[in-house]
């Protein structure tokens, strides 16, 4: 895809027609209405400007819950600029009113090839970002392997996702991470909820819309049993499917095999099932072995951030055809006579094909990037390089917040639990 940049006197964009702005500003209220913790951040942000005179990066899914974070950022007082994370994740009428409703620089279209993403990339690192809010560490990766002269600009860097975290902790093995980096994805208020609840809910949310299939009764295989895995196998079963986890880790394994699943190789899941979803953050889990296997008919999916994690190159070498059968749907008819069903271009399927995460998970995960953003720089300077944790403070008033929005209240200790907790003095 060509995309030739639209501009205006007052901001440089890239989206596919700003004629979808007002259905995007619709959609961005409604997912507001979800949002009640990083609405709060959003006032604070707008008396306190906490990030003036900062110029911002965000590498991110371009969504409804996204645009709330950016309007927090921009009320902030950041001279930002947001692009997509993934070529299939953006939501093109938000990205028109995020320009213009809101004034945001977006630079990113549904369905974008790789040269146009890659250039976005190089687009945004132009900004010369003192931070970045990265979405899988491709922003930040890019910085580190040809800019480094833009390394004195970095006060530092967020990551959310699993997958940008493991290349995070790569590129500290590797001595290469000069800068402090925020670990949102660890935070308790992040993975617990959006990995586990949201990622579970879209995930199916995005194979139902693509295919219309029946979950009850299918044997579905998840590839992994991490925060999003688990999310994903409980929903699959809550749907009526029975569910095959595999994994890498015995411990992970075991739990599965606790939580009520059959855990085994993919090698052998492979004649089972009817459904593969993989979440597992890494490269190839399903390969030319594994699609010769498979039963005709079996669909193919994957909910980690890349679209690497199925090998589309293998299953292409295998195939004597390639086809369309619905949206966000191909059908490739193997030499042996069988096909395999792929879903999304192998890309996130909750996003690819359906909305992504609920508003009410996404609301604690960018309060969550918007904290470790005002964080960072409240303490330019003083921040060693390598990753940190969000501290526990934060991630508690996250879930204090959530709480009290719910209306839902909790105990507090008394005076002499206190006493006792803190002392090692009492016994029985």
């Amino acid at each position: 895809m060509t995309v030739t940049p639209v501009r205006s006197k007052e901001l440089k964009y890239e989206v596919k027609d700003l004629s979808l702005a007002p259905a995007g500003k619709q959609r961005i209220e409604w997912a507001g209405r979800e949002m009640p913790v990083l609405r709060q951040i959003q006032d604070r942000f707008a008396q306190e400007k906490p990030l003036e005179g900062i110029r911002l990066v965000a590498c991110c899914h371009v969504t409804t819950e996204t645009a709330h974070l950016a309007i927090a950022l921009n009320n902030a007082g950041a001279n930002s600029i947001l692009i997509a994370s993934n070529p299939l994740s953006t939501q093109d009428d938000v990205a028109a009113s995020l320009v213009a409703d809101y004034g945001i620089p977006v630079f990113a279209q549904k369905g974008e090839d790789n040269d146009t993403y890659h250039r976005h990339v190089e687009i945004a690192l132009d900004h010369r970002p003192n931070i970045i809010i990265d979405d899988g560490c491709d922003v930040v990766a890019t910085l580190v392997k040809e800019r480094q002269s833009q390394l004195a600009d970095l006060i530092g860097t967020t990551e959310e996702t699993t997958t940008g975290i493991v290349r995070l902790r790569a590129m500290f093995k590797d001595g290469v991470l000069t800068f402090p980096a925020m670990n949102v994805n660890d935070a308790e208020t992040k993975h617990f909820f959006d990995n586990r609840y949201g990622t579970g809910q879209s995930t199916l949310d995005g194979i139902i819309r693509a295919t219309n299939i029946l979950l009850a009764g299918k044997t579905v295989v998840v590839a992994g049993y991490g925060w999003c895995g688990k999310g994903t196998a409980q929903r699959a079963r809550g749907m009526g499917a029975n569910v095959i986890v595999t994994e890498i880790d015995p411990v992970k394994a075991i739990e599965a095999v606790m939580d009520g699943f059959r855990v085994m190789p993919m090698a052998q899941a492979a004649s089972y099932g009817d459904i593969f979803i993989t979440v597992t953050g890494n490269k190839h889990v399903i390969r030319r072995e594994h699609f010769e296997a498979m039963k005709d008919g079996a669909i193919v999916c994957n909910s980690g951030h890349f679209d690497i994690e199925i090998d589309l190159k293998a299953l292409g070498a295998e195939a004597t055809e390639v086809k369309d059968v619905r949206n966000f749907t191909q059908e490739y008819r193997l030499k042996s006579g069988k096909s395999v069903i792929v879903l999304g271009e192998g890309r996130l399927i909750n996003l690819a094909a359906a909305e992504g995460h609920p508003s009410a998970v996404m609301d604690m995960s960018f309060a969550n990037q918007a904290l470790a953003v005002e964080y960072l720089v409240k303490n330019k300077g003083t921040l060693a390089p390598g990753i940190h944790s969000i501290p526990t403070e934060v991630d508690g008033e996250i879930a204090r917040l959530k709480l009290q929005a719910m209306g839902i209240h909790i105990d507090t200790l008394t005076d002499a639990q206190v006493e006792y907790i803190n002392s090692w003095t009492s016994g029985t």
